[in-house]
Formats: structure tokens, sequence, C-alpha cells
């Protein structure tokens, strides 16, 4: 009888433990992700940024932002600069342009580099030519397909002479964007007949991530 009373009360105990420890982490997270995001703001306001485009504070703003990072792991932030823009419009067209090519340049630097070292063993004279046309049309493809896939999430700026610098920060799925490249890839591989022979190799490089995309 008391081994039956003893180890509910065991089960119960090792819960308790399980719980505080989790809420010593998540109070952990909740303080570092804090610091994190007071560092941000100092350093935006330090260089001159403002809001741009909504009536949040920046404070506001980039704690919105975060929130929405840290609510799902396979979000990654990217952040797009414009160094002189005239008017809001061109800024925004410009930056999601930038954003466009960096995370496509990403992708196919990654790719590159894995069918590289893992086919070719890092031996550019037995890569054949034709996998630079590949190469090509995989990061014109990238841009394409992803830009459906690109979550904007605040935009900031500051004067710059007779025009002004532009911020434009986004967030992507990585689960979304993953199909996004293998999209991408499927189509490349068509301009590509080449390509088509390492598919299947291929495809595993591109349903990879590739890190954080670098910001400007």
């Amino acid at each position: 009888m008391r081994t039956k009373i003893l180890i509910p009360m065991m089960m119960l105990s090792l819960f308790c433990i399980n719980l505080s420890v989790q809420a010593q982490s998540d109070r952990k997270y909740r303080k570092t992700m804090e610091k994190e995001y007071k560092a941000k703001v100092k350093e935006l306001k330090k260089q001159k940024w403002q809001i741009s485009g909504s009536s949040l504070t920046l404070n506001a703003a980039i704690m919105k932002h975060q929130r929405t990072l840290d609510a799902n792991e396979n979000s990654k932030e990217l952040i797009a600069t414009v160094s002189m823009c005239q008017s809001l419009n061109v800024c925004r067209s410009n930056a999601l342009n930038n954003a466009l090519i960096e995370y496509a340049q990403g992708a196919g630097s990654y790719v590159r580099g894995r069918i590289a070292s893992d086919m070719f063993n890092n031996s550019s004279a037995e890569a054949p030519q034709e996998l630079d046309n590949f190469y090509a049309a995989y990061e014109r493809l990238v841009s394409a397909e992803v830009k459906g896939e690109l979550e904007f999430s605040l935009a900031l700026e500051k004067k710059n002479g007779a025009g002004k610098s532009y911020q434009a920060w986004y967030i992507i799925n990585e689960d979304k964007a993953s199909k996004a490249r293998m999209r991408a890839m499927r189509r490349a591989a068509e301009e590509s007949r080449l390509a088509q022979e390492y598919a299947h190799q291929i495809s595993q490089f591109v349903q990879e991530g590739f890190g954080e995309p670098n910001s400007n």
C-alpha cells in the first residue's frame, strides 16, 4: 500500500522539479532576449534610425519583430539596407530587391560549395562548366520563388544628405523557404541537362538551411 502511494508522489515530485527547471530556463531566456532587444534598440537610436511608415514607436516595433521572430524556431531574420534613396516607394522597392538578391546569393553559394566539396572534392577542374549555368539559373529562380515567402516586419529610415538611408526588416520561415528553393532547383535543372544528372544529390543540398543571411 505504501508503495502505491510513494510512486505517484515521486512522480509528482519529479514533475514539479521539471516545471521548476523549465521555469528557470524560460526566465533566463526571456532575460537574455530582453537584454538583446534593449541593446539593439540602443544601437539603432545611436545610429539615428527612426521607424518608417508605422504608428508604432521604435521600441514597440523592434519588440514586436523580436517576439514574432522568437515565436517560431524556423523563422529567420533578413535585413536589407538601401544606402541612398529619395522617395519611400523607391526605398521599399530597392530594399525588397536587395533582400531577394542577398537571400538568393546565400542559397546559391551554399549549394555551389556543397557540390564542389561533396561531389568533386573541391576540384574546380573536375566540376563540369555546365554547372555554372545551373548556379546562375538557380540564384535567379530562388529570388523569384522566395519573394512570396518574405514577411515584411518593419522599416527604418534616417537622413542621408539630400535623401535618406533605409532598412527593411523581414522574417522568413525556413520550412516555406526550403520549398521555394526546391521549386527553384527543379526549374533550374530543367534549363540544364547536366544538372539533371546530379538532381538527387543537389536536391539534398538545396533542402538544407544555409545559415543566417548576412545583413548589410
